[in-house]
């Protein structure tokens, strides 16, 4: 975002050299503020008289959690593991990191791989791109968000064409190399990326589920290994719960302390009937330029709906920001009606946002 607006700021009269970007600066101050972050959230464990374990826990045959030799028990037990960016199988996958990795870098890359099209991928690129790396974006189709609505999910990658990243589509890493000189040589069934500081695999997340023992106490998970709940964060075993990415539903911050809260008002403040309801979720994607959503997507409309009830009202233009800028960057929007009553728009399934409104 700031090199964006350095980037703007000439043609709004303003006269600015940069020299360099200093990577291990920003790092030294995000390190710093994640290290106070830990210590704020021990510091409330311990003020709410939580009892903090290290180590890892897993299921036995008795239903209770061991840990570090220890076994603990309680009315209620939380499974709130999380997930870890999925690595290929395929030879040379060790050579690249992840998006854990990225906050490890110590520089910025001259040359970066980053291979996914989810949001984390279309990020990362999209950073490394505007700080001023030679990025490549590899995706396995020809948009990227593809889970997204098709109006963003093609917005997006058009705005990205025309943009600094470098993405290659219908593409797929066969194989990565290390060189003598310590870079890597990527190679993909439409060519070979050379001379690459840095690879990135952002193609997923797993769930933290496999060495859990959840066979051992009757909780099932789907084809993944996300644990299977209902509306109320119940798994199969109904003295055990899940909430976060664990479940597989919007692998997002604030959806899993949203729905945490209102497990713990459930389970201890009599509101028997307090749940997250999945239906609108809000999502923004910090990607070049900006997304934001909520509600059904268009297709998922229709399904749901039927062709016939569904309206969509969609608007493209240029944002006033943009109207004295050489570069300029579209805005679009999108708002998707259902039912008989569209006409008043007050049965709005979805609103799409991508760009500077």
């Amino acid at each position: 975002m700031h090199a964006e607006f350095i980037r703007d700021h000439a043609d709004y009269g303003f006269d600015v050299t940069v020299n360099k970007f200093d990577w291990s600066i920003i790092k030294n101050s995000r390190d710093a503020y994640i290290r106070r972050l830990n210590g704020i959230y021990e510091n409330n464990l311990n003020g709410s008289k939580v009892e903090l374990i290290r180590g890892y826990g897993a299921f036995s045959d008795d239903g209770t959690v061991e840990v570090n030799g220890e076994k603990c028990r309680g009315k209620h037990t939380l499974i709130a593991v999380g997930g870890y960016p999925t690595i290929p199988n395929i030879p040379g996958a060790e050579l690249g990191t992840d998006s854990d990795g990225f906050f490890e870098l110590e520089k910025l890359p001259k040359r970066t791989v980053v291979v996914g099209a989810g949001y984390i991928a279309v990020e990362l690129a999209g950073v490394l791109a505007n700080l001023g790396s030679d990025t490549h974006l590899l995706i396995r189709y020809d948009k990227v968000l593809r889970t997204f609505d098709e109006t963003l999910s093609t917005s997006l990658t058009e705005a990205m064409d025309n943009g600094p990243v470098n993405i290659h589509k219908n593409t797929q890493v066969s194989s990565v190399e290390k060189r003598s000189d310590g870079l890597l040589t990527v190679k993909t069934n439409t060519g070979v990326i050379d001379e690459v500081e840095t690879l990135i695999w952002a193609i997923g997340r797993t769930p933290s589920t496999a060495k859990l023992n959840l066979d051992k106490v009757g909780v099932k998970t789907d084809a993944q290994g996300h644990i299977i709940v209902d509306k109320f964060q119940t798994t199969t075993n109904p003295s055990i719960l899940c909430v976060g990415d664990a479940t597989g539903k919007y692998l997002l911050t604030p959806v899993a302390i949203a729905a945490g809260r209102r497990l713990s008002h459930r389970l201890f403040n009599n509101e028997s009937n307090n749940y997250l309801p999945y239906d609108n979720i809000a999502t923004v994607v910090f990607s070049h330029p900006l997304i934001g959503t909520v509600g059904l997507t268009e297709a998922e409309a229709v399904a749901k709906y039927g062709k016939d009830q569904v309206m969509l009202y969609k608007s493209k233009f240029n944002p006033m920001y943009h109207a004295v800028t050489k570069h300029k960057e579209p805005c679009v929007m999108k708002l998707v009606c259902a039912g008989p009553e569209e006409k008043s728009r007050e049965q709005g399934v979805l609103r799409d946002v991508i760009g500077r409104d």
